[in-house]
């Protein structure tokens, strides 16, 4: 694994290629494989299994900062923080985002 910054996919020039038929396969690396996913609508191609809630916010460019908590979207369910610490497991598709960690009344 490497500490450099994922590439992101923000629709600049060639597109998106193929990705029909990448299965939930369990368990090992990605190999040639990869989940595309999207944190605060900015897309990512990753190639990791699994990634730690700290490599998740180092992805965009400037990282999720400590001011903002980092969200995994469930649909149709209660969207789940994600902890620096949580290990989340990388499937195409997966949404994450960003809100405010302390919010002011007023």
């Amino acid at each position: 694994m490497s500490n450099g910054k994922q590439e992101p996919n923000s629709g600049q020039g060639g597109g998106q290629g193929g990705g029909g038929g990448h299965g939930g396969g369990n368990g090992g690396e990605h190999g040639n494989d990869s989940s595309n996913i999207k944190i605060d609508r900015e897309q990512f191609k990753v190639r990791e299994d699994v990634l730690s809630g700290m490599q998740l916010r180092a992805l965009p460019e400037p990282d999720v900062g400590a001011d903002r908590d980092l969200f995994e979207v469930v649909p149709g369910g209660s969207d789940k923080k994600i902890e620096p610490t949580d290990r989340v497991r990388m499937r195409d598709g997966l949404r994450f985002f960003t809100a405010p960690a302390v919010i002011n009344p007023g």
